[in-house]
């Protein structure tokens, strides 16, 4: 979505845009080592027992790795400015929220860290407007 000629993105909202780049990349990248130690070393996380939602560590580290890859690449492109850069990057942190909801048993504070990121992410994202680099 283009801006009208009159009318130009508040510095709020491009700070905010290139803020939502940089941590989407730094959270993709933790979120891709922390599924690394899930793959590695699954003992790594104690799992709660009788939880909702049981999947085994290992499969867990590959949601995440995978995962967290994607939003890293999402976020390099989001900080290029395009509309489609955008749109990954919302739909991207907003399925890493959901992962991390499911991944809260195992790692609570870091789960629950993570996805007010993503929340902060999903609002900066969808607040700028303009097709034009960010960075």
């Amino acid at each position: 979505m283009t801006t009208q000629p009159g009318q130009r993105n508040s510095g709020w909202a491009t700070g905010l845009a290139v803020f939502a780049g940089v941590i989407m990349i730094m959270v993709g990248i933790f979120q891709a080592l922390s599924g690394l130690s899930a793959i590695i070393n699954d003992k790594f996380y104690v799992v709660t027992p009788n939880y909702a939602y049981e999947i085994d560590v290992t499969g867990w580290g590959w949601i995440h790795l995978i995962l967290g890859i994607v939003v890293a690449l999402a976020g390099f492109y989001v900080l290029t400015g395009r509309l489609w850069a955008r749109i990954i990057g919302i739909t991207m942190a907003l399925f890493s929220a959901i992962a991390n909801f499911f991944f809260i048993p195992y790692y609570p504070v870091w789960s629950v860290l993570i996805i007010a990121l993503d929340v902060f992410v999903i609002l900066a994202l969808a607040t700028y407007r303009g097709d034009r680099d960010v960075a």
